[in-house]
């Protein structure tokens, strides 16, 4: 991989995340603060030595005082740059202090003031931005105003979700054949899908356990970082093997039943030799010939095992 393209696309995402984000005047270091937009690596530094000269940045006009910080910079940069507890509620959001004004019209049109308004989405939504808008603040950037008082500060990233796990099932053998689970997908290959339930041990979905429709491809299904529900179909405790299914009608696995989807037992004589590959799937399976009426999960055993090697 070129490293420079690497180096110049990971900026790139950096500097776009700051912006988005914004960062903490007062906490924010020299590295960080060069990636906001108008601020170079000399003004950053003037900034940081101004901030342990004299405090905390009180407000946002104290930024007009750094010394080789001027007017142009301080348009480009000011609405990135946060400061909380400050003297001016506004200066924790994302509106630009070029806009306060509108904000002042907005809390003269509601007699509340700007710490009442921020929060206060019942209130903001029945306001019509076209009575804030004038020749220099058109009526898109008052919505964006509005929005951004509704949820001040906010964090302009999704909800980064995450499984549910069950309490009381801390490790494999806490699991037993029928519960259901909520759990992360970790891993995806065309045989299946891996899934974290918490228990310090992946389990398997196999293809073939992951739709009521036939599918040849667990991508077609799933990807890494899916939160999916499933069922227990067998665990293995001994050889920390867990069997799972998307389909909740599915029954459990049967000793005496049909073997399409659990664990095979490899015994002495079907073995793998030589096969011992450090993995916690890589021991003590193996994939007897469909013929033979080989078991879909242990083939799929077989197959991550061929994959580490």
């Amino acid at each position: 991989m070129n490293q420079s393209e690497l180096a110049r696309t990971l900026e790139a995402v950096v500097e776009d995340c700051v912006n988005k984000v914004g960062v903490d005047l007062n906490t924010a270091s020299v590295p960080l603060l060069t990636r906001v937009s108008g601020l170079s690596t000399t003004t950053a530094k003037a900034v940081v030595r101004w901030r342990e000269a004299n405090g905390a940045f009180a407000n946002r006009q104290q930024l007009l005082k750094v010394t080789g910080l001027g007017a142009k910079t301080f348009e480009q940069s000011a609405g990135f740059l946060r400061i909380r507890d400050g003297d001016n509620p506004l200066d924790m959001t994302a509106v630009h202090p070029e806009t306060y004004a509108v904000v002042e019209r907005i809390m003269a049109q509601t007699g509340k003031p700007v710490a009442e308004l921020m929060g206060r989405a019942d209130m903001l939504k029945t306001l019509k931005p076209e009575l804030f808008a004038n020749d220099t603040v058109g009526v898109i950037t008052v919505k964006d105003i509005l929005s951004e008082l509704e949820k001040p500060g906010r964090d302009p990233r999704p909800d980064f979700k995450v499984a549910k796990l069950q309490d009381g099932v801390e490790d494999i053998k806490d699991l037993k054949v029928d519960m259901v689970l909520e759990g992360t997908v970790s891993n995806v290959a065309a045989f299946g899908a891996f899934v974290d339930l918490g228990v310090h041990q992946d389990g398997l979905i196999h293809v073939s356990q992951l739709s009521n429709k036939f599918i040849t491809d667990a991508r077609e299904v799933v990807k890494t970082g899916d939160i999916v529900k499933v069922k227990v179909l067998e665990v293995d405790v001994a050889r920390k093997r867990i069997s799972l299914t998307m389909k909740m009608d599915a029954a459990p696995a049967r000793k005496d039943g049909p073997r399409d989807n659990r664990f095979e037992h490899a015994g002495r004589d079907n073995r793998q030799r030589g096969g011992a590959g450090g993995g916690s799937y890589s021991s003590g399976y193996t994939a007897p010939p469909q013929a033979a009426g080989g078991s879909a999960m242990a083939s799929a055993f077989a197959k991550l095992q061929g994959l580490k090697k």
